[in-house]
């Protein structure tokens, strides 16, 4: 009995050491995203040793704290309506979106340094599904253009909003603003040939 309690407790020793790493390295790569292991180890409250037994390279470290940030994002974006107009719900997901990117930006950056294009896509999985399907209603319903794939149209939507905050980062750009540059550009690539674009701002 007693060893099974020394496992349970060594279990959710380790389990809190994790959580707390991985807490750190959001906290720590959210400032500089090259935050060293150490920076990160010492903000974690634990060891090098320590982080090292539950995690191989800085790699893994990045990966994981790119997860928990997603994860957090998914929560947000799924208290949002991406019903009814979809134009009006596309100006929405930028503007939730948008926050997101902006908050983790400099995670970002040190994930684009560690984790390989195919990692990033399939951490941004979950936000790509949403665009997909509001994409795909509004095709249905002549709101966007159907000359180009609906991947491909996700993919412009989602480099925009990367290239904004290197813009931010660059100090060409401010996050005021970022939403609707964001917005503007993504509904005049998303508008079919020949159609206007719709207005931004007091319109979608």
């Amino acid at each position: 009995m007693g060893s099974k309690n020394s496992t349970a407790t060594k279990r959710a020793d380790a389990l809190r050491s994790i959580d707390a790493i991985v807490q750190a390295a959001a906290e720590c790569l959210g400032r500089n995203p090259e935050a060293s292991l150490s920076e990160i180890a010492r903000a974690a409250g634990v060891g090098r040793v320590t982080l090292y037994a539950h995690f191989n390279s800085r790699a893994e470290v990045v990966d994981a704290a790119m997860s928990r940030a997603i994860d957090r994002g998914n929560e947000v974006l799924d208290a949002i309506d991406l019903t009814g107009d979809p134009l009006l719900a596309l100006a929405r997901y930028i503007e939730a979106g948008w926050h997101l990117v902006d908050q983790a930006r400099a995670l970002l950056a040190a994930a684009q340094r560690e984790l390989s294009a195919g990692r990033i896509r399939e951490l941004h999985a979950g936000p790509a599904a949403r665009v997909e399907t509001l994409v795909a209603r509004g095709r249905a319903g002549g709101a966007f253009r159907t000359d180009l794939p609906i991947a491909w149209m996700v993919n412009v939507l989602h480099t925009v909003m990367h290239s904004a905050a290197e813009e931010i980062r660059a100090g060409r750009l401010t996050s005021e603003h970022a939403a609707d540059h964001i917005t503007a550009t993504v509904l005049a690539a998303f508008t079919p040939p020949g159609a206007p674009v719709p207005e931004t701002g007091g319109g979608a």
